[in-house]
């Protein structure tokens, strides 16, 4: 019996000592994979590098990856961080909306955020960006001018409502649309200043899909925009049938369902006031 006893203890022994040691770790994932480079802004100390999916601001919404690196290429990690874009024009300057700078999940160094351009650079204006960052107690600063090119369709539109509030929708998604049922995201700002761009909750979207060159035929199954969380961001389906060019009308409407700004599509309306634009 004692025999037995010793050897159930042995058994249960090693089995627990298995269990831990086959324990599967947490896999870490490199943040920046996948992510073009799009510049690096330098001051005396450090580089800042700037990555997006595509490897370019354009206008509209960029989500933006970036990292801190001093001059010798060693990464520098948990740094306090802030940035703003500011668009230099010949008679005036004014920002746009951009998000706070957040670190990735799991990562000490790659901070990621979003930036809603509104035009495109050119050889007379520019967008300039600046960082304010605190390491180790010491403060820095670093800006330069970064390069948006336009877009090719419409995916941000600006208009005041029936409120007289100056608003903004930003199309977050989809980035690379496809035909059939595609998740669709787009941010709601106010456009409060040149300067101040707030997010905006408790709103919704309505969407109304069109193809202009094939009789202003819509999509089945759509799904309007509503808020699934907050800081602005609104997410439904958009449905698309075909390959070509697409029209997104919009309409936005309040807390108690009143619509700020857009109207129906019908026979004898083809389009609402705003709208946004895909094509496959």
């Amino acid at each position: 019996m004692k025999t037995i006893k010793y050897l159930s203890i042995i058994i249960l022994f090693f089995g627990l000592f298995s269990c831990v040691k086959t324990k599967k770790q947490p896999i870490q994932t490199n943040p920046l994979e996948g992510k073009t480079l799009v510049q690096k802004i330098q001051n005396n100390n450090h580089n800042i590098a700037l990555y997006t999916e595509n490897g370019k601001f354009k206008v509209g919404y960029n989500k933006i990856f970036i990292q801190i690196s001093k001059l010798d290429n060693s990464i520098v990690e948990n740094a306090n961080i802030s940035w703003k874009p500011l668009m230099k024009m010949t008679s005036m300057s004014h920002s746009c909306p951009f998000s706070d700078l957040n670190l990735v999940d799991q990562s000490k160094s790659v901070f990621e955020g979003y930036i809603v351009f509104q035009m495109a650079s050119n050889e007379t204006e520019f967008w300039d960006l600046s960082f304010e960052y605190t390491l180790d107690g010491q403060n820095f600063q670093a800006h330069d001018t970064v390069h948006v090119s336009e877009s090719l369709f419409k995916n941000i539109v600006s208009f005041t409502g029936s409120d007289n509030v100056k608003y903004l929708i930003a199309l977050v998604a989809p980035q690379n649309p496809k035909i059939g049922l595609n998740n669709m995201s787009a941010l709601l700002f106010e456009r409060a200043s040149m300067m101040s761009f707030p997010t905006l909750n408790n709103y919704s979207i309505n969407i109304d899909p069109r193809m202009p060159s094939m009789g202003n035929h819509n999509s089945p199954n759509n799904e309007h925009l509503s808020q699934t969380n907050g800081e602005g961001l609104y997410n439904g389906k958009l449905s698309l049938t075909m390959t070509g060019y697409w029209k997104i009308n919009l309409q936005l409407l309040d807390k108690n369902k009143n619509v700020l700004k857009g109207e129906d599509v019908t026979p004898e309306n083809e389009s609402s006031s705003i709208f946004l634009e895909i094509e496959l």
